[in-house]
């Protein structure tokens, strides 16, 4: 007989007391809504248990993700099915906000690629008026991605932010318009401290301002257009209510109501969805949704009971990267509505391929340099970790007693169940359906790099393990291209005297380049014969090493954060923030040394293709937020 877990009704998340709400949760199993205002999106089970304290489900239930359902038909202001939630994904726009989070337009291209292959219903791709590289690389995802339609008609809607002024609308159309979906995401404030010190406007001159905006991004020739009320969640509700009818007569199909500082409370939070859906004109006519900042830790439930209020698109972003603290992250939401919509979130389904989260969170983490902590959900190293005796009896006896998600779920097998242990004798072929196996789908060319350097692991490790494998390819494919390759290197080192390296690297001409230097150790003497052939002199702000595995032979993987000395010091264009961009690199090896000079030699290459593209870029006019 299955056991049983009792949840006390009165700790739900989502339960919304006021009694002005048009929605009101007493409990998470009911929802109970005024004869008036009749909800378009269906409720939790609509029978309640009126006298009951407690809820008893099945815990034989519980960990049992629900049918997939086939994605609905894309409409930009319905969803055929009501249970549905869009996935926007907005991790190549707020996320690369994140300090030291630079993407190159490869990398951004190479993250868009596996975002489809998630499955996200929109990819916010960047803010093409910021910059002639992020009006490139919104181009560029909007012309492969945004027209690469799999066999059952899905292809990502692909989405420009800007702006409330005329500039940033016609530069946001100008980089989408070659998707075949493509969509205009502009906002404006509307706090009353946004008002009164950033603006300097009024609320009439902010209304007037978003009404014609709006209308004008329908009149380019974009259908789907989203509207963001910036820090909503200090707003004035009437004026909220008033701002929301009017970008709905102009032409939005789509409402975003953002916690912009991370500051409501999920039963705050979704209250302001429920009085949105209840107050504002029109509301029916498009799709209400949301985006959560992670300032009080709070993203994830926020955006949960938003979604249980009625918004039917989530923006989030993997990993949780974003400005300050980070956004809502995409691996939580997702899994929180495969384990839980069906019998607590009143049946709420996503059309994500969960068994590509594990690949997309590797890919963004090396590519911006974030490492995630390891006590992170779903896809921290520790998530599926467990070293108390007794989590491990259970364990061993039901995997169900202390795991509520199978990794396989996600994209990661244990690799103590794999069926084929990979070592030095193991040939090309058994190495890529293993790394088929992790996610990852590689070249010929790829392969054949990735191959090799398997075999010099092998032959000093007996058996190569699945960590081994993610490391490699980390560092042979999520690179950035390559103006400076290291080809030799050599280090002295200890207590007779001063260390010393000598390092050959190959420029982008195929030409070699020798330098010899000291320093206080075998890392500083090679980095700083780098310098004398690089002749790019920067800043080690942060480095960091860790071991892939346990064990003397483990393969090492490095992550070093620069910044040019005479860097480039700029504007965010959304913050007003003055800031000096950063540039991140990773590298891997058995020799701690090479792994440094790699991790190095990768952040070099990415601050010279910046550079190298501020050299030719025009400049672009930065405008007022005004009509």
């Amino acid at each position: 007989m299955a056991s049983s877990i009792l949840i006390s009704s009165k700790f739900s998340p989502f339960h919304f007391p006021s009694p002005k709400s048009s929605l009101f949760l007493p409990s998470p199993t009911s929802l109970h809504f005024p004869s008036s205002n009749p909800p378009h999106f269906p409720s939790f089970p609509s029978k309640s248990l009126p006298k009951a304290k407690s809820l008893l489900i099945s815990s034989s239930l519980a960990p049992t993700p629900p049918t997939p359902l086939r994605r609905p038909l894309y409409i930009p202001n319905h969803i055929p099915d009501p249970n549905y939630v869009r996935i926007f994904d907005t991790t190549l726009r707020d996320g690369e906000q994140s300090p030291g989070a630079t993407l190159t337009s490869k990398e951004k291209l190479d993250i868009a690629r596996q975002l489809a292959k998630l499955g996200v219903d929109i990819i916010e791709a960047g803010f093409p008026a910021a910059s002639k590289d992020d009006f490139e690389a919104v181009t560029a995802i909007a012309k492969e991605v945004g027209n690469a339609e799999d066999e059952d008609g899905y292809v990502p809607v692909v989405c420009g932010l800007s702006r409330c002024n005329e500039n940033d609308i016609k530069a946001a159309w100008e980089a989408v318009k070659y998707a075949k979906r493509p969509r205009i995401h502009t906002f404006i404030a509307t706090s009353g401290i946004h008002l009164e010190y950033k603006l300097r406007k009024s609320k009439e001159e902010v209304l007037d301002i978003a009404r014609s905006m709006v209308r004008f991004a329908r009149s380019l020739g974009c259908n789907d257009v989203e509207f963001s009320p910036e820090d909503a969640g200090r707003s004035d509700r009437e004026f909220l209510y008033e701002i929301l009818g009017e970008v709905i007569k102009a032409g939005a199909t789509t409402l975003n109501i953002p916690d912009t500082v991370g500051i409501t409370m999920p039963s705050e939070f979704g209250q302001l969805i429920a009085d949105i859906k209840a107050n504002t004109p029109g509301i029916e006519n498009v799709i209400i949704s949301t985006h959560c900042q992670n300032d009080l830790g709070l993203s994830t439930a926020n955006t949960l009971a938003g979604a249980c209020a009625g918004a039917r698109q989530v923006e989030v972003t993997i990993n949780g990267i974003g400005e300050r603290a980070g956004n809502a992250s995409l691996e939580e939401v997702v899994m929180a509505i495969k384990c839980r919509g069906e019998h607590v979130l009143g049946g709420l389904y996503t059309g994500i391929n969960t068994q590509h989260i594990v690949m997309s969170s590797k890919m963004v983490e090396d590519y911006t340099g974030l490492h995630i902590q390891p006590h992170k959900a779903i896809v921290g190293a520790n998530a599926f970790a467990h070293e108390s005796g007794i989590h491990q009896d259970g364990m061993l006896k039901h995997k169900g007693t202390y795991e509520i998600i199978s990794p396989e779920d996600i994209g990661l097998e244990r690799s103590n169940e794999a069926g084929i242990v990979l070592g030095k004798l193991s040939g090309r072929h058994a190495l890529k359906d293993r790394l088929k196996e992790l996610g990852y789908e590689l070249d010929d060319e790829q392969l054949g790099n990735i191959f090799w350097r398997f075999k010099a692991v092998a032959e000093q490790k007996k058996r190569v393990i699945d960590a081994d494998l993610i490391a490699l390819v980390s560092d042979e494919v999520f690179q950035p291209e390559v103006v400076w390759k290291l080809h030799d290197l050599q280090v002295t080192c200890g207590t007779l005297g001063l260390s010393t390296a000598t390092v050959k690297l190959i420029g982008a001409d195929g030409e070699e380049h020798v330098a010899c230097s000291v320093g206080t150790g075998p890392v500083d003497s090679a980095y700083k014969a780098i310098d004398l052939i690089t002749k790019e002199p920067v800043t080690l702000l942060e480095y960091s090493m860790n071991a892939v595995t346990e064990g003397i032979d483990a393969i090492a993987t490095t992550r070093v954060l620069i910044r040019a000395e005479k860097s480039r010091i700029s504007t965010n264009i959304l913050t007003g923030e003055i800031v000096q961009r950063t540039f991140s690199g990773n590298g891997a090896g058995m020799d701690i040394v090479v792994s440094s000079v790699k991790a190095y030699i990768g952040a070099l290459n990415k601050m010279l293709g910046f550079k190298e593209q501020y050299q030719t870029k025009t400049s672009i006019e930065r405008t007022p937020v005004s009509a």
